[in-house]
């Protein structure tokens, strides 16, 4: 389920080693005598309260999600639950030391057919877990591959802005030059107006000064 907690996944995880290791433990402690049985007892004892706080941390991960999602958490609890109650139940009658050998055999028996079916029982769960994990992990590094050529195409598109924009500087540039160069022309163009008018009024001005001259030539020597 996508949308289950991992933190809830990794409660469960931890639940389900520490059930299977409290199992076979029970079926050891059943072919042990005196102070080893005992210490046994006491470790499966020990490993129970923890199991017990990993299944309280589960029941409030689940309260805390969405109402679809807690129910099948809080169904799935109902059945640690149960299997901690038999693992509690074996506890005790394994170390009331009241068995005789028929019935230790049978426990011992019963026991480690339990124990090989909640082994089975829990290597599915975790092999489901890993798989919802596996599932994870692909998208997770789907996810980066995916920003990564993104983070790619954008220092590609980057890299073409900045082509571009040096293009268009260099471009500005030799506009800014074309300016520069039409503003000399036109002020050598005016220079050379300017002259060429000069000029036109000097040689309209001797014209006129050869005109009158001739004119006072014909007039005297007529005359």
């Amino acid at each position: 389920m996508e949308k289950m907690s991992n933190i809830f996944e990794g409660y469960e995880r931890q639940y389900c080693e520490l059930s299977s290791n409290l199992s076979r433990k029970c079926t050891a402690a059943l072919s042990l005598d005196g102070e080893k049985k005992k210490q046994k007892i006491s470790e499966v004892k020990a490993g129970l309260e923890d199991a017990e706080a990993l299944i309280r941390k589960m029941d409030l991960e689940a309260r805390n999600l969405q109402p679809n999602v807690k129910a099948v958490l809080l169904a799935k609890l109902r059945e640690y639950k149960s299997d901690l109650n038999n693992l509690k139940t074996e506890v005790k009658r394994i170390g009331s030391g009241n068995l005789n050998a028929a019935a230790r055999d049978e426990l011992l028996e019963a026991g480690m057919t339990d124990a090989l079916m909640a082994s089975g029982d829990q290597r599915s769960r975790l092999m489901m877990a890993t798989e919802r994990l596996n599932h994870s992990s692909d998208r997770i590094k789907d996810s980066r591959r995916t920003m990564l050529e993104t983070e790619e195409l954008g220092v590609s598109i980057l890299q073409d802005l900045h082509q571009q924009r040096q293009s268009l500087l260099h471009a500005h540039n030799t506009l800014h030059g074309v300016d520069d160069n039409i503003g000399k022309s036109k002020r050598v163009l005016t220079v050379i107006s300017r002259r060429m008018n000069r000029n036109k009024w000097m040689i309209s001005a001797i014209i006129a000064v050869l005109v009158v001259a001739i004119i006072l030539i014909l007039y005297f020597k007529l005359k």
